[in-house]
């Protein structure tokens, strides 16, 4: 592919535009003009680490884009986690998810970020877990430990992505519970119920605790129990093998 310099020298120019459809039409040109320019890629690198610049996450998820990212550009898309757009946070994170799958030091990059983020930086790291699919202990025990973290909206983020984790045990499920029956936050105990129901085998104890809630005078204490036992008999009255079990 030919590359029109001056044009290209126009979209570089771009990335740093007040206007977020115009950085992102940007950014949309140049991924392939990177994959096919060797030169482009170089400058984009340089871009990257250049002070002075109004934003720097649109080079990184350029360069993200593009085979064997570096270093440089991975710490930029970490860092991007945090952008105070959610809908750039989501695309950033898409990204790195799909990265990590062939690089386990991405992953470990991301676990650690569970603990030593912000709390955009939380939230999003523990979705990115949660798309890679994992069965490891070592992400179960981030995510478990992310339940008692400060900020209700990691809490949350917590509990909805180990909904996805049929690998956790009875001790994980506890913990699961106690932050059902005791978290200060509506929303954190609503999302850990909607979680145990739906890893199915509910222990004595939740059963008890929803079946009181279902009846409590509070109304979100009441929906998120109900839902939790539609669930519940849901996936009983599923036959074996079905959507509901998969």
């Amino acid at each position: 592919m030919e590359i029109d310099s001056e044009k290209t020298a126009a979209l570089i120019t771009k990335l740093d535009h007040n206007d977020k459809p115009t950085i992102r039409a940007a950014v949309d040109a140049l991924i392939p003009l990177a994959a096919a320019s060797p030169e482009l890629c170089s400058v984009l690198n340089r871009r990257l680490t250049e002070t002075g610049h109004k934003q720097y996450w649109p080079v990184a998820y350029i360069l993200g884009n593009l085979p064997q990212p570096s270093r440089a550009v991975i710490t930029g898309l970490l860092d991007a986690l945090d952008h105070r757009e959610p809908d750039i946070r989501w695309a950033i994170s898409l990204l790195l998810a799909r990265i990590a799958k062939d690089n386990p030091d991405l992953i470990n990059l991301l676990i650690q970020l569970c603990a030593t983020g912000s709390d955009n930086q939380k939230r999003m790291a523990l979705y990115c877990l949660r798309d890679l699919t994992l069965s490891d202990t070592v992400s179960l025990t981030a995510l478990l430990a992310a339940l008692g973290d400060h900020e209700p909206t990691v809490r949350v983020a917590a509990a909805i992505c180990l909904k996805t984790r049929p690998d956790i045990d009875d001790a994980g499920k506890y913990i699961l519970l106690q932050a059902y029956s005791n978290d200060a936050e509506s929303r954190v105990r609503y999302a850990a119920a909607i979680a145990l129901a739906n890893l199915g085998s509910p222990a004595a104890e939740f059963l008890t605790a929803l079946r009181t809630n279902s009846e409590s005078e509070n109304e979100q204490t009441k929906k998120a129990a109900l839902v939790a036992l539609d669930l519940l008999e849901k996936r009983r009255s599923a036959p074996s093998g079905s959507a509901s079990d998969r």
